[in-house]
């Protein structure tokens, strides 16, 4: 097959009434399909039924010498903070463990160095001129919406397949306003990247011109896998300590896509100090998580070695769907030479690459076929993607079967787009 940009225009005009011919094919099927989210399917709730009955008696809620059913225990039952130090291989005193949502926790770490500051802020960040913030893109479009939604400059990163580029990194942190930085280091949305080890050592021993420089490390797949063992990752917390950052960093986790996603558990790893810091604010908004969820979750999944079991379950429903997708754009976009796309091996997405000028309009014309992904641009700050050329996928929610149309439409309409952006360019 000849690549798309090696084509001459009669070729170009060829191939775009063959990719207009399929695209109205697709409209036909009337169909309603659904990539936007990185949502477990049906398949994997299914998994998990049986947290709902892991409780069945009063004895069960006396944990620990406290009774779960009671008022306390603001940063979590002390069986879950065990657990998720296991998970992520800290102390379980430098684990604060929460609701359902790691996400909640974040927006609140951010709302308290807003109105209160973090532990070495000399004011609360609301009394600052300008408050900026590192974000490496592609990334997670609800980090930039959090840090957004407080009047944060967002400050894009590129990412490379070690992680964020270090060197604008260290760069950029020299400037005083600089307070933090976005990461998902494991398996990263949408990239499906894996931090270097490299490159998590230049991140801890950064030397930033705040002093409440502050790293949301959110590690929301670091047990993700689908394809192979399970990848052990360096521990972030000790890292920082290592080099003088003990209190720069909070580490995010949750049981989210390993448990049920609405009635999970989450949790953030900190220095002790952060911890006791974060506890004495947090005291004042609640007298304590749910912790009969707590106890039910800890009771289901029981520890890392168990958690991983259930993990490899996932896989085996997750790897089919990613492979399908990936089996498409293989066939259907790489021999046409103008997209990239990474295959991951863990996570929840898929990050497309496609034709510089291209991404938003691919997208609107799978939205008219049937077809819903996440906004082009999302994965940007401010959801302004300045080539507009990146498109997330995430495969884990429709069955093979509607993955198979929604691969089928969603090549169809790359190639409508860059056929169209390459004959406009020639001002045909």
């Amino acid at each position: 097959m000849k690549a798309l940009t090696e084509m001459t225009k009669g070729e170009l005009r060829a191939f775009r009434a063959e990719a207009e011919s399929e695209y109205s094919l697709c409209k036909a099927k009337g169909l309603k399909l659904d990539m936007s989210r990185g949502k477990p399917g049906r398949e994997q709730l299914d998994l998990t039924t049986d947290i709902l009955s892991v409780l069945t008696s009063a004895d069960q809620c006396q944990v620990d010498g406290v009774d779960a059913r009671n008022y306390g225990i603001v940063d979590g039952l002390p069986m879950c903070k065990t657990y998720f130090a296991d998970l992520l291989s800290v102390k379980s005193e430098q684990v604060f463990a929460a609701g359902n949502s790691s996400l909640n926790l974040m927006y609140d770490i951010i709302s308290k160095a807003y109105t209160h500051g973090m532990l070495h802020s000399e004011k609360p960040w609301a009394k600052l001129d300008k408050v900026k913030f590192l974000c490496p893109s592609p990334g997670y479009d609800r980090h930039f919406a959090v840090s957004a939604t407080f009047g944060t400059e967002l400050i894009t990163v590129p990412m490379t397949e070690d992680g964020p580029d270090m060197d604008i990194v260290e760069q950029l942190v020299k400037d005083k306003d600089v307070k933090g930085m976005w990461c998902v280091p494991k398996y990263s949305n949408p990239d499906g990247y894996i931090y270097s080890d490299e490159t998590i050592k230049r991140i801890a021993s950064l030397r930033p011109a705040a002093p409440d420089f502050t790293l949301m490390w959110d590690n929301a797949y670091c047990v993700h896998e689908f394809d192979g063992d399970f990848v052990p990752f360096i521990n972030i917390i000790d890292e920082c300590a290592k080099y003088g950052n003990a209190d720069m960093v909070y580490e995010f986790a949750s049981t989210s896509k390993i448990s049920v996603p609405g009635a999970g558990i989450a949790c953030f790893a900190s220095s002790e100090a952060n911890i006791k810091y974060q506890k004495s604010l947090i005291s004042f908004q609640t007298i304590g998580y749910d912790k009969m969820n707590q106890l039910r979750t800890v009771l289901y999944l029981k520890n890392k070695e168990h958690t991983l079991e259930i993990m490899k379950k996932h896989a085996a429903i997750l790897k089919p769907k990613f492979e399908t997708v990936i089996e498409y754009l293989d066939k259907e976009i790489a021999p046409l030479g103008f997209a990239s796309y990474h295959k991951p091996k863990g996570g929840y997405f898929i990050s497309l690459n496609t034709l510089d000028g291209t991404a938003k309009r691919a997208c609107a014309l799978a939205k008219e076929a049937g077809l819903i992904m996440t906004s082009a641009g999302a994965t940007f700050p401010y959801g302004n993607d300045p080539l507009d050329r990146n498109i997330r996928i995430a495969p884990s929610v429709p069955p093979i079967d509607e993955l198979k149309s929604a691969a089928e439409v969603l090549c169809v309409c790359l190639k409508l787009a860059a056929a169209e952006k390459l004959l406009s360019d020639d001002n045909e």
